[in-house]
């Protein structure tokens, strides 16, 4: 078996690890981590205004379009791997099917750590139930009943990435990530995404608004490393340790 570390990021449309996660992948990736990225939909519904706006545009087109920038992002941050299941959006549903085909990928890629959304958000529900849907398929990766003969899921944490608007979606961070060697090229996948270009400088702002936190939180005044950009993330599951 490979001894090379890896990382899955299950995004509910195929922008959101990009704004919310693309730090870490690309941080992860330069450190000789193997990430897969799954989009379980285009967002082709619900989050492509500006190609609906467009004069002759089908649904076809809008895929099409979110796809190529959706790769365009992936080869920005050195993703591995990026999968498209194109189950639709808005509302984003799995049947049993689609929850053992991200199963399968769950038990391929072997994550030393998983990446989805918040718990909650009133404005995109498509959001959580892919968190949802991220914890029901852990669970049954690590089921030995499920297909048996193949390799179990471990134990991987799950991290939930930064929502939109925190303070409607119940979101936490204990965990901030130091992306400040690799902002350069999280900036560029954002802009690969061009149907929504006015979250551009937002995603930025945020980026160094955790920066600010991480700096605090490791050592303030009193010698915090000098982060310029930095992603939070939300923990679902205990951390074992051995000391503090």
């Amino acid at each position: 078996m490979s001894a090379t570390k890896t990382a899955l990021v299950i995004s509910a449309h195929s922008a959101d690890f990009v704004w919310r996660c693309g730090g870490a992948i690309a941080l992860h990736q330069a450190r000789g981590y193997e990430v897969t990225v799954v989009c379980l939909s285009y967002g082709e519904r619900g989050e492509s205004a500006k190609l609906w706006k467009q004069d002759g545009m089908t649904m076809e087109k809008v895929k099409t379009s979110r796809r190529k920038e959706a790769e365009n992002a992936a080869q920005a941050l050195d993703v591995h791997d990026i999968q498209f299941f194109d189950l639709g959006d808005y509302p984003l549903e799995l049947d049993r099917d689609a929850k053992f085909r991200l199963v399968d990928v769950i038990r391929a890629v072997q994550p030393a750590f998983m990446m989805s959304h918040s718990m909650e958000d009133p404005y995109n529900t498509d959001h959580p139930y892919a968190t949802k849907m991220a914890i029901e398929c852990r669970m049954i990766a690590q089921a030995w009943g499920h297909n048996p003969g193949e390799k179990v899921l471990g134990a991987p944490q799950l991290y939930l990435f930064e929502p939109h608007q925190t303070e409607r979606m119940n979101w936490k961070p204990d965990t901030f990530l130091d992306i400040s060697s690799v902002w350069d090229k999280k900036r560029a996948a954002i802009e690969c995404m061009e149907g929504q270009q006015h979250l551009w400088d937002f995603y930025t702002n945020v980026a160094e608004n955790r920066g600010n936190h991480f700096r605090r939180n490791s050592g303030g005044q009193a010698g915090g490393r000098a982060a310029t950009h930095a992603e939070g993330f939300q923990s679902v599951y205990p951390v074992t340790v051995d000391e503090l």
